[in-house]
């Protein structure tokens, strides 16, 4: 409803009404009319209610105190006053609302509630009553079959149309077609409106049996409507079965004709290229299947037909027999691959022992490495333990066949015996002579020792009589050691 219209009179009369109204076809409305009386009250004679349209004028309905009502056609089976009293031939008209049932398009116009009053003349006023029409929304395919790979391209494919609706519908379409509308709006001649809009692409094998959805949208109302599409295409044709490892001997064989197609495939027809069709071979529609074992006439080259309403599709085969079967390409690629990962796993197993082992082997040598007492090392005078060593570098340190007994300060057998200062040779190889060594004889106190070399004599005081061997081992701390007692 929208805002109250009034109409004043002198000595305040007043016609209240809405200025609008508004209902669908077929639906109900009511337009409001109110006399608001002055004080002392005028009296009313009479309430004319009229359509106003087009500049003309045309009554509806009539209240008269002292006749009744009428209401007059077309109205008088749809219009009456909705207060009782007014109907029942009262006096008091100050409330002569109408209703309007089953509205009709052509009931839309202006209406005028006019009052007769005595003395103070005539007063009125006027409402806009709107009548609304819904459409009726239908979706229809343009052919129900349509064909796909036309000449003419794209082509209409459906159609949603909005009807009769006032005021005009928008129509949308809701798919995932890559397609295109075309709208086109017609004003019909009870004044509601019609839109068709028609949907365009290129049927194809890809668009069948897809969907298409009309969305109508009116006055924030939706309707929508779907069709599915039927699109026909000549078969697309396909042989399975052969997998490339078809040797001697291998049994239960057979050749697949598959078609996509639309209508279904009425017809297959078996082709053999190579000559006449072994008598091995049977035919069961689309399967080519081979009796008994694969011999090698069944080598060659088939082909299948599959026909249609629409059209003819083939596909080819070439058919190979080996004497013996072979791995699928899938299987050796999967063998390879395992192949790889196991020498992988072997290389890194294979290093992983061999650093086990060595870390074992330096372990279990440093484990069974000198063995015997480090008190058994013997400090070499002149070497690290001596403070004026003149031991000559040029001989190696495993040639020196003498040791301090460990009783003995380094020190003090430094200080007294002047490292290896004593010690001389007497024009012989030191090395190549180490066969000839028999023994060390050591004495105490200031007695001197002889070491008897060949003829050689080395002086040393201070020591005691030991034996030595000449398989001896040089240690890092300036003291020798022998094999026995360093090695296992």
């Amino acid at each position: 409803m929208s805002s109250v219209f009034c109409v004043s009179g002198g000595r305040g009369q007043m016609v209240q009404m809405d200025s609008s109204a508004s209902g669908y076809v077929g639906s109900q409305v009511e337009l409001r009319c109110q006399f608001i009386n002055s004080n002392p009250p005028v009296k009313i004679s009479q309430v004319t209610w009229q359509k106003f349209l087009n500049g003309t004028k045309q009554n509806v309905a009539i209240a008269n105190p002292a006749l009744g009502v009428s209401v007059l056609p077309p109205f008088k089976e749809r219009v009456r006053f909705k207060n009782p009293s007014v109907r029942q031939r009262s006096s008091s008209l100050e409330d002569t609302t109408i209703t309007f049932s089953n509205l009709r398009l052509s009931d839309e116009a202006a209406y005028i509630c006019e009052y007769t009053t005595f003395p103070a003349g005539n007063r009125e006023s006027m409402a806009n009553l709107t009548v609304y029409a819904r459409p009726m929304v239908q979706m229809s395919l343009s052919t129900p079959s349509i064909v796909a790979g036309s000449p003419s391209g794209k082509m209409t494919v459906a159609t949603c149309v909005s009807a009769n609706g006032k005021p005009p519908s928008v129509i949308t379409w809701d798919t995932d077609l890559n397609g295109e509308a075309i709208t086109l709006e017609t004003r019909n001649s009870d004044g509601t409106i019609t839109v068709r809009s028609d949907y365009m692409l290129v049927p194809s094998r890809q668009t069948n049996q897809q969907t298409l959805t009309c969305v109508s949208t009116y006055n924030n109302e939706k309707f929508s409507d779907s069709v599915t599409l039927n699109i026909q295409y000549e078969p697309d044709v396909i042989i399975e079965g052969f997998d490339g490892n078809w040797y001697l001997n291998r049994e239960n064989v057979r050749l697949t004709c598959l078609a996509d197609a639309n209508p279904p495939i009425s017809l297959y027809q078996w082709r053999y290229l190579n000559g006449s069709m072994s008598s091995k071979v049977e035919l069961r529609d689309d399967v080519l299947h081979f009796k008994g074992p694969v011999t090698y006439d069944m080598a060659g080259t088939y082909v299948c037909d599959a026909t249609n309403s629409i059209g003819t599709g083939s596909a080819s085969v070439e058919v190979t027999v080996t004497e013996f079967p072979s791995f699928p390409q899938e299987v050796m690629q999967e063998l390879q691959r395992v192949g790889t990962a196991v020498s992988g796993v072997v290389v890194c197993g294979t290093v992983l022992v061999a650093a086990i082992t060595l870390l074992v082997v330096f372990y279990y040598h440093r484990q069974h490495t000198f063995k015997g007492n480090y008190s058994t090392k013997k400090p070499i005078p002149g070497n690290s333990y001596s403070k004026n060593s003149s031991l000559n570098p040029q001989i190696p340190v495993t040639q020196i066949l003498t040791a301090c007994p460990e009783n003995v300060d380094d020190e003090e057998t430094t200080e007294r015996y002047g490292g290896l200062s004593g010690l001389t040779q007497s024009g012989q190889d030191f090395h190549s002579q180490t066969d000839s060594l028999e023994k060390v004889v050591y004495g105490t106190g200031d007695e001197k020792q002889n070491w008897m070399y060949g003829e050689s004599n080395y002086i040393f005081e201070g020591c005691s009589e030991v034996e030595v061997s000449v398989d001896i081992v040089s240690q890092t701390d300036g003291c020798i050691i022998s094999r026995e007692e360093w090695y296992v």
